[in-house]
């Protein structure tokens, strides 16, 4: 989805920030239905989510865990921006 990866540079200097983007990615390709379940978790916390980022970029966030294709393709960006 393209608006979702209008977040993935933020999303991947964030990671960076905090030493997690190779992390991240491992377990975007990896955690398969786990990550669905994160999905769920930030569905049902969003109302108190709201305050750290806007409301879309977390609805972006549960998406895009959702969806294992581009799940996986985030996963390569954050790989890819790795090696840069």
């Amino acid at each position: 989805d393209m608006e979702t990866q209008t977040y993935w540079p933020g999303w991947a200097y964030f990671l960076q920030h905090y030493g997690m983007r190779k992390p991240a990615a491992v377990i975007l390709e990896a955690a398969g239905p786990l990550v669905w379940f994160a999905a769920q978790a930030i569905y049902l916390g969003q109302p108190f989510l709201e305050g750290s980022a806007s409301g879309g970029q977390w609805r972006a966030l549960a998406g895009l865990l959702e969806n294992q294709e581009e799940s996986r393709s985030f996963a390569a960006f954050l790989r890819e921006e790795g090696t840069r």
